[in-house]
């Protein structure tokens, strides 16, 4: 990293999370509003930044090597998503942002890095370099450093099953060890489950809803504007979905999905999560054995193991929906009167839209009951449980 990177550097983790900090308590009190609040602080924040990004965009090239690039990309992001939260930039009332030299470093640094030009969040979760302990964060408010230490958590969780599920395959659904990988996933994903109970446990609700959740909407980089970063957006989740056979790559919803956020991973990231597309489902395996080993006894072992797999991976799901979704998001959006708030969600389309596909997801991943109109793998699955004795 050079000089003027670790400049930036230093400034997001110190006066940039100081005067978020400060704004975010001022909003607070005046119910969120943050309209002719905190101006000379958003002054300070707008210029300050631009200064240290100018710098940045006169020493030319800043290459040195992936990991420092995508690390400044983040700083970059992290301004503009502040810039963004406080309404200094506002993607429905410009036709590019007015951030133009955060823009310009944001997309050459996007386009050699093969990613998209905003901070993503990987930058708070996998790959957000601690200093003396610390990490970088907008605020210092507990309640965000609370969300991004237990989504950090779940993520490693999520990457440890998918991980066990991908050395299955080279193994084959019979194998003994094949056993003891299913066990591994298993127990990351219920890991996951009490890492996310924690989490809604001790979340403060309108401190999430008005204090952390605004840094992640959509804003506009040069001319185009891209949807917030999410905390689903890493391969481990869909590498589960796909292997364990419960979502599908050709499924239109589903692919329509994977294609809105292989930008937002990092680059090898995407090339795993290619590579799971054409594989294999072990769901499609074991059916493939049912009618020859159905007795079997490592069909027996390994198949139940597999169902009790895909039992917690549904349970997540719900958990995240019922939980986090409803309570988080749908809850306070419809006490405080935004339900069709326009810039509402991270993922740019109205809440009613955003929940219903979520609904959907959550239901794949359950092999839930289809409905019309609708695939699920609730009847692969039920075979597969009529065949356990």
């Amino acid at each position: 990293m050079t000089q003027k990177a670790r400049a930036l550097d230093c400034w997001i983790r110190n006066d940039f999370r100081a005067m978020n900090t400060e704004l975010e308590e001022l909003y607070f009190k005046n119910c969120d509003s943050t309209e002719s609040v905190g101006n000379d602080t958003k002054n300070q924040l707008v210029n300050e930044g631009r200064s240290l990004i100018k710098d940045l965009l006169d020493e030319g090239n800043t290459d040195e090597g992936f990991d420092s690039g995508f690390e400044l990309l983040g700083d970059v992001g992290f301004y503009m998503a502040a810039c963004r939260r406080h309404d200094i930039t506002e993607p429905s009332r410009e036709t590019r942002s007015p951030l133009q030299e955060a823009s310009a470093l944001a997309m050459q640094l996007g386009a050699s890095l093969g990613v998209i030009p905003r901070f993503a969040s990987c930058h708070l979760e996998t790959h957000n370099r601690a200093v003396n302990g610390q990490y970088k964060t907008f605020t210092s408010l507990p309640d965000e450093k609370l969300f991004i230490d237990y989504n950090t958590r779940g993520v490693f969780s999520f990457i440890r099953a998918s991980e066990a599920l991908r050395n299955c395959l080279p193994l084959g659904v019979s194998h003994p060890i094949t056993y003891d990988l299913l066990v591994t996933a298993k127990v990351a994903l219920e890991e996951v489950y009490v890492s996310n109970a924690s989490l809604f446990d001790q979340l403060d609700t309108n401190r999430f809803f008005y204090c952390v959740r605004p840094y992640y909407r959509p804003h506009r980089v040069g001319l185009h504007e891209y949807r917030g970063a999410n905390a689903g957006d890493f391969a481990g989740i869909n590498v589960i979905d796909l292997l364990l056979g419960v979502c599908k790559g050709d499924d239109p919803y589903y692919s329509q999905l994977l294609v809105d956020k292989f930008l937002f991973m990092r680059p090898e990231d995407q090339l795993v999560l290619r590579d799971c597309m054409r594989r294999k489902s072990l769901l499609d395996s074991f059916l493939d054995c049912k009618e020859e080993h159905r007795y079997d006894d490592w069909f027996q072992s390994n198949m139940a193991m597999f169902i009790q797999v895909c039992e917690v991976h549904g349970k997540v799901a719900t958990q995240h929906h019922e939980r986090l979704v409803h309570k988080f998001i749908e809850g306070p959006a419809e006490a405080g009167a935004h339900i069709d708030q326009t810039d509402l969600t991270a993922s740019g389309p109205p809440l009613p839209v955003l929940l219903k596909g979520l609904r959907k997801l959550c239901d794949m991943r359950c092999a839930a009951p289809a409905t019309e109109g609708f695939n699920t793998r609730f009847k692969d699955m039920q075979s597969l449980r009529d065949c356990l004795l």
